[in-house]
Protein backbone atom coordinates (compact mmCIF):
# COMPACT_ATOMS: atom_id res chain seq x y z
CA UNK A 1 0.00 0.00 0.00
CA UNK A 2 1.23 3.42 -1.32
CA UNK A 3 0.80 6.69 1.38
CA UNK A 4 0.26 9.94 -0.22
CA UNK A 5 0.71 13.15 1.60
CA UNK A 6 -0.77 15.89 -0.48
CA UNK A 7 0.17 19.52 1.23
CA UNK A 8 -2.62 22.15 -0.26
CA UNK A 9 -2.03 25.76 -0.18
CA UNK A 10 -5.78 26.29 2.09
CA UNK A 11 -5.99 26.74 5.76
CA UNK A 12 -8.36 28.98 6.70
CA UNK A 13 -11.61 28.76 4.99
CA UNK A 14 -12.68 25.43 6.73
CA UNK A 15 -15.95 24.72 3.49
CA UNK A 16 -13.14 25.36 0.99
CA UNK A 17 -10.96 22.45 3.03
CA UNK A 18 -13.46 19.98 3.41
CA UNK A 19 -15.02 20.09 -0.03
CA UNK A 20 -11.07 19.02 -1.32
CA UNK A 21 -10.99 16.54 1.25
CA UNK A 22 -13.89 14.94 0.91
CA UNK A 23 -13.49 13.82 -2.77
CA UNK A 24 -11.00 11.56 -1.42
CA UNK A 25 -13.55 9.10 0.09
CA UNK A 26 -12.52 6.14 2.43
CA UNK A 27 -8.97 7.23 1.44
CA UNK A 28 -8.47 9.94 3.92
CA UNK A 29 -7.07 9.07 6.96
CA UNK A 30 -5.86 12.53 8.43
CA UNK A 31 -6.24 16.51 7.81
CA UNK A 32 -4.50 18.91 9.36
CA UNK A 33 -5.01 22.54 8.80
CA UNK A 34 -2.73 25.20 9.90
CA UNK A 35 -4.52 29.11 9.31
CA UNK A 36 -1.21 30.96 9.55
CA UNK A 37 0.61 28.63 7.39
CA UNK A 38 -2.75 28.39 5.15
CA UNK A 39 -2.15 25.04 4.25
CA UNK A 40 -3.15 21.60 5.29
CA UNK A 41 -1.65 18.50 4.72
CA UNK A 42 -3.86 15.24 3.82
CA UNK A 43 -2.66 12.06 4.22
CA UNK A 44 -4.28 9.42 1.98
CA UNK A 45 -3.70 6.00 0.71
CA UNK A 46 -3.36 4.74 -2.79
CA UNK A 47 -3.25 6.79 -5.95
CA UNK A 48 -6.21 7.59 -6.93
CA UNK A 49 -6.84 9.73 -4.26
CA UNK A 50 -4.14 12.23 -4.89
CA UNK A 51 -5.18 12.91 -8.69
CA UNK A 52 -9.10 13.44 -6.81
CA UNK A 53 -7.52 15.74 -4.71
CA UNK A 54 -5.60 17.37 -7.21
CA UNK A 55 -8.08 18.09 -9.72
CA UNK A 56 -10.82 19.73 -6.62
CA UNK A 57 -7.65 22.20 -5.41
CA UNK A 58 -7.11 23.24 -8.74
CA UNK A 59 -10.65 24.61 -9.29
CA UNK A 60 -11.16 25.91 -6.10
CA UNK A 61 -7.97 27.20 -5.27
CA UNK A 62 -6.14 30.63 -6.69
CA UNK A 63 -2.48 30.43 -5.49
CA UNK A 64 -2.68 34.82 -6.17
CA UNK A 65 -4.94 35.51 -4.07
CA UNK A 66 -2.70 33.31 -1.32
CA UNK A 67 -0.79 34.54 1.58
CA UNK A 68 1.14 32.41 4.33
CA UNK A 69 4.27 31.34 6.20
CA UNK A 70 5.23 28.53 4.75
CA UNK A 71 7.04 28.31 1.43
CA UNK A 72 5.08 26.97 -1.47
CA UNK A 73 5.13 26.62 -5.37
CA UNK A 74 1.36 25.57 -5.74
CA UNK A 75 -2.44 25.36 -4.91
CA UNK A 76 -1.04 21.66 -4.81
CA UNK A 77 2.01 21.94 -3.51
CA UNK A 78 3.67 18.78 -2.74
CA UNK A 79 2.78 15.12 -3.37
CA UNK A 80 4.95 12.89 -1.80
CA UNK A 81 4.41 8.63 -2.56
CA UNK A 82 5.69 6.84 0.29
CA UNK A 83 6.29 3.15 0.41
CA UNK A 84 3.92 1.43 3.51
CA UNK A 85 4.32 -2.32 4.14
CA UNK A 86 3.12 -4.64 0.98
CA UNK A 87 4.58 -1.85 -1.39
CA UNK A 88 8.56 -0.90 -2.46
CA UNK A 89 10.61 2.11 -3.13
CA UNK A 90 10.27 1.34 -6.79
CA UNK A 91 6.14 1.21 -5.92
CA UNK A 92 6.56 4.29 -4.83
CA UNK A 93 8.47 5.86 -7.79
CA UNK A 94 6.39 4.63 -10.28
CA UNK A 95 3.62 5.85 -8.56
CA UNK A 96 5.32 9.81 -8.58
CA UNK A 97 5.67 9.48 -12.62
CA UNK A 98 2.82 8.34 -12.92
CA UNK A 99 1.26 11.25 -11.36
CA UNK A 100 3.80 13.75 -12.99
CA UNK A 101 2.47 12.72 -16.54
CA UNK A 102 -1.42 12.56 -15.64
CA UNK A 103 -1.32 15.97 -13.99
CA UNK A 104 0.75 17.40 -16.76
CA UNK A 105 -1.54 16.25 -19.31
CA UNK A 106 -5.04 16.49 -17.42
CA UNK A 107 -4.42 19.51 -14.73
CA UNK A 108 -1.97 21.63 -17.01
CA UNK A 109 0.14 21.54 -14.39
CA UNK A 110 4.14 22.33 -14.33
CA UNK A 111 5.55 19.03 -12.22
CA UNK A 112 8.85 18.98 -10.57
CA UNK A 113 9.93 15.65 -9.51
CA UNK A 114 12.07 14.95 -6.22
CA UNK A 115 13.23 11.57 -4.54
CA UNK A 116 16.55 10.21 -5.10
CA UNK A 117 17.72 12.54 -8.02
CA UNK A 118 16.88 15.81 -5.84
CA UNK A 119 15.36 16.79 -2.59
CA UNK A 120 12.06 19.02 -2.11
CA UNK A 121 14.47 22.20 -1.43
CA UNK A 122 16.15 22.18 -4.65
CA UNK A 123 12.84 22.39 -5.81
CA UNK A 124 11.78 25.44 -3.58
CA UNK A 125 14.90 26.68 -4.69
CA UNK A 126 15.31 26.60 -7.96
CA UNK A 127 11.76 25.97 -9.87
CA UNK A 128 11.42 27.68 -12.96
CA UNK A 129 15.28 28.61 -12.81
CA UNK A 130 18.04 26.69 -12.69
CA UNK A 131 15.36 24.24 -12.72
CA UNK A 132 12.86 23.75 -15.79
CA UNK A 133 9.91 20.84 -15.15
CA UNK A 134 9.34 17.02 -15.77
CA UNK A 135 6.31 16.76 -16.99
CA UNK A 136 3.30 20.14 -18.35
CA UNK A 137 3.97 22.97 -19.32
CA UNK A 138 7.06 25.12 -19.42
CA UNK A 139 5.59 28.26 -17.29
CA UNK A 140 3.28 28.00 -13.67
CA UNK A 141 -0.61 27.18 -14.16
CA UNK A 142 -1.75 30.73 -14.08
CA UNK A 143 -4.08 29.94 -10.55
CA UNK A 144 -2.42 26.72 -9.64
CA UNK A 145 0.97 27.28 -10.01
CA UNK A 146 3.17 24.11 -10.11
CA UNK A 147 3.48 21.18 -8.13
CA UNK A 148 6.29 18.78 -6.71
CA UNK A 149 5.58 15.40 -6.63
CA UNK A 150 7.85 13.07 -4.62
CA UNK A 151 8.81 9.35 -3.44
CA UNK A 152 10.54 9.32 -0.32
CA UNK A 153 10.76 7.13 2.93
CA UNK A 154 8.39 7.74 5.64
CA UNK A 155 9.23 11.47 7.64
CA UNK A 156 7.54 13.37 10.55
CA UNK A 157 6.19 16.30 10.31
CA UNK A 158 6.89 18.36 13.24
CA UNK A 159 6.63 21.86 14.46
CA UNK A 160 7.73 22.98 18.13
CA UNK A 161 6.52 26.34 19.39
CA UNK A 162 8.39 28.75 21.49
CA UNK A 163 7.39 30.29 25.14
CA UNK A 164 8.83 33.90 23.58
CA UNK A 165 8.41 35.49 20.44
CA UNK A 166 11.84 36.08 19.22
CA UNK A 167 12.10 34.90 15.64
CA UNK A 168 16.12 35.58 15.57
CA UNK A 169 15.79 32.39 18.52
CA UNK A 170 14.00 30.32 16.21
CA UNK A 171 16.27 30.34 13.35
CA UNK A 172 19.17 29.92 15.55
CA UNK A 173 18.01 27.12 16.69
CA UNK A 174 16.58 25.49 13.24
CA UNK A 175 20.42 26.46 11.90
CA UNK A 176 21.46 24.17 15.04
CA UNK A 177 19.04 21.12 14.03
CA UNK A 178 19.78 20.89 10.75
CA UNK A 179 21.16 17.68 9.58
CA UNK A 180 20.83 15.13 7.28
CA UNK A 181 17.84 13.47 9.47
CA UNK A 182 16.20 16.91 10.04
CA UNK A 183 15.38 20.27 8.09
CA UNK A 184 14.07 23.08 10.11
CA UNK A 185 13.12 26.87 9.59
CA UNK A 186 12.27 29.47 12.42
CA UNK A 187 9.02 31.13 11.50
CA UNK A 188 6.93 34.11 12.29
CA UNK A 189 3.36 31.99 13.38
CA UNK A 190 0.50 34.78 14.00
CA UNK A 191 2.14 36.54 17.08
CA UNK A 192 4.40 33.33 18.26
CA UNK A 193 7.20 31.64 16.51
CA UNK A 194 7.79 28.16 15.93
CA UNK A 195 10.60 25.60 14.93
CA UNK A 196 9.30 24.08 11.82
CA UNK A 197 10.72 20.44 10.83
CA UNK A 198 10.65 17.66 8.97
CA UNK A 199 12.45 14.76 10.78
CA UNK A 200 13.50 12.82 7.28
CA UNK A 201 15.13 10.05 9.71
CA UNK A 202 12.72 9.85 12.10
CA UNK A 203 14.43 6.70 12.84
CA UNK A 204 17.91 8.55 13.87
CA UNK A 205 16.04 11.54 15.08
CA UNK A 206 12.87 11.51 16.04
CA UNK A 207 10.23 14.15 17.97
CA UNK A 208 11.96 13.42 21.27
CA UNK A 209 15.26 14.19 20.70
CA UNK A 210 14.54 17.06 18.74
CA UNK A 211 12.40 18.79 21.58
CA UNK A 212 15.38 17.72 24.08
CA UNK A 213 17.72 19.72 21.82
CA UNK A 214 15.30 22.76 21.64
CA UNK A 215 14.49 22.62 25.36
CA UNK A 216 18.31 23.19 25.90
CA UNK A 217 18.19 26.21 24.04
CA UNK A 218 14.73 27.93 25.10
CA UNK A 219 11.37 27.49 26.29
CA UNK A 220 9.24 25.26 24.69
CA UNK A 221 5.05 26.39 24.58
CA UNK A 222 4.15 23.11 22.75
CA UNK A 223 4.74 20.85 20.28
CA UNK A 224 2.24 19.64 17.63
CA UNK A 225 2.72 16.50 15.00
CA UNK A 226 1.60 17.64 11.67
CA UNK A 227 -0.20 14.61 10.38
CA UNK A 228 0.22 11.02 11.35
CA UNK A 229 3.20 8.74 12.05
CA UNK A 230 3.87 4.90 11.38
CA UNK A 231 3.31 2.99 14.76
CA UNK A 232 7.16 1.93 14.74
CA UNK A 233 7.95 5.51 14.72
CA UNK A 234 5.97 6.06 17.99
CA UNK A 235 7.08 2.82 19.75
CA UNK A 236 10.95 4.85 19.68
CA UNK A 237 9.15 7.33 21.68
CA UNK A 238 8.61 7.39 25.70
CA UNK A 239 5.05 6.26 26.04
CA UNK A 240 5.19 8.85 28.92
CA UNK A 241 6.42 11.25 26.98
CA UNK A 242 3.61 11.13 24.22
CA UNK A 243 1.57 13.89 25.71
CA UNK A 244 3.68 15.88 25.59
CA UNK A 245 4.86 15.30 22.17
CA UNK A 246 1.78 15.42 20.65
CA UNK A 247 2.15 11.89 20.19
CA UNK A 248 -0.16 8.80 20.60
CA UNK A 249 -1.51 5.16 19.16
CA UNK A 250 -4.78 7.25 17.84
CA UNK A 251 -2.30 9.48 15.48
CA UNK A 252 -0.40 6.26 13.29
CA UNK A 253 -1.38 5.87 9.95
CA UNK A 254 -2.30 1.93 11.06
CA UNK A 255 -4.70 3.12 13.29
CA UNK A 256 -6.55 5.47 10.59
CA UNK A 257 -6.03 2.39 7.98
CA UNK A 258 -8.58 -0.06 10.49
CA UNK A 259 -11.22 2.63 11.17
Amino acid sequence: MLECVVNISEGRDHRVIDAIAGVAGPDLLDVHTDADHHRSVLTLLGEDAPRLVARAAVEHLDLGRHGGVHPRIGVVDVVPFVALDGSTADDALAARDAFCAWAGRELALPCFRYGPERSLPDIRRGAFSALAPDCGPSAPHPTAGAVAVGARPVLVAYNVWLAAPDLARAKQIAASLRSPSVRALGLQVGDAVQVSMNLIAPEVTGPGSVVDAIAAQAEIDRCELVGLVPRRVLDLEDPARWVELDLGPDRTIEARRTR
